[in-house]
């Protein structure tokens, strides 16, 4: 038998599903993950608090398998779970079509106007006019990050007949190499941030990028708060140097109540509800851990597999 340890909230979904050779151990408190850790050869330690799950990872011993619904793990310690050969298999993929559709919402919202028909609404006001003029149909759109969020907000875009060069490592026609988009950033429209946080990320966009932009350009932001230099935001939103930020992720989260960002009429702060923005993605993760089980059964990789070294 093989020990699991597994979050409570998962359990409805799992457990009428698990093969015979898992012995499963719920737990409902960090305390009883926290005493159930050292025994767990497949752990599930989902919490809703960074800070337990890591203490709780450490703890774990004599684990061989990490899974996590969430999509992000680098808050995690990686590089003990790698010196201990553990396999993490993450939620990159569980959320990806909601965030895509997410996407389309906040750049059919900022090009329409829609905030201000919603306040309009509320004030019984009829507007004569609409808020908004722009259409997407004929812009184009950088987009950094061509993983599965980034596939799928690229279809999505394309089908409003929107130009869409995403960044690739291969370059390929149609495309930008890693070193290429930087210098090409006022041909764009839009630019759409769906890359994983790294070391290589993080500040991605500065005063230099934000500087490089169209004055009518539109940063949308659906990955981390990091890759983007918060306070050169800010400014730049300011100045008016660029038309607007639609951020679903900020740095910190929560963003303070006193942070500019929640008074700027050019930035819309969405509170990182994108991935939440639905209702399966319990089921989601149950049904690829019961299908990575039989996987793992057989001796086969369990998908999708985190890169510990490079953090996603």
């Amino acid at each position: 038998m093989t020990k699991a340890v597994l979050s409570a909230l998962i359990r409805p979904l799992v457990e009428p599903r698990l093969p015979e050779w898992v012995e499963p151990h719920w737990f409902a408190s960090k305390q009883e993950a926290l005493d159930l850790a050292p025994e767990a050869e497949i752990g599930w330690f989902d919490l809703n608090e960074k800070d337990p799950m890591i203490e709780i990872a450490r703890a774990a011993t004599s684990l061989k398998w990490l899974n996590s619904i969430y999509a992000g793990l680098d808050f995690m310690p990686l590089d003990l779970l790698k010196e201990r050969g553990v396999v993490v298999t993450n939620g990159v993929g569980i959320n990806a079509l909601t965030i895509a559709e997410y996407v389309v919402m906040l750049m059919l919202a900022h090009a329409k106007g829609y905030r201000e028909v919603v306040r309009a609404q509320d004030r019984k006001e009829w507007l004569m006019d609409s808020p908004g003029k722009r259409e997407l149909a004929g812009e184009r759109v950088l987009l950094l990050g061509m993983g599965a969020i980034g596939s799928l907000v690229k279809s999505r875009l394309q089908a409003f007949d929107m130009t869409v060069v995403p960044v690739r490592r291969s370059g390929g026609e149609g495309a930008l190499r890693p070193g290429e988009w930087r210098q090409n950033l006022g041909e764009f429209d839009w630019v759409v941030l769906a890359v994983p946080s790294t070391e290589e990320t993080k500040g991605m966009i500065g005063e230099i990028e934000l500087a490089a932009m169209r004055p009518n350009a539109v940063l949308v932001n659906i990955a981390r708060g990091d890759v983007v230099d918060q306070d050169a935001l800010v400014a730049a939103l300011e100045q008016q140097k660029i038309e607007a930020a639609l951020l679903d992720v900020t740095d910190p989260e929560p963003l303070p109540k006193d942070h500019p960002l929640w008074e700027l009429e050019n930035a819309q702060v969405t509170m990182h509800l994108s991935g939440r923005a639905q209702t399966k993605m319990f089921q989601r993760s149950a049904d690829r851990f019961i299908e990575n089980l039989q996987r793992w059964e057989a001796g086969e990789p369990v998908q999708p597999q985190m890169d510990l070294e490079a953090g996603y």
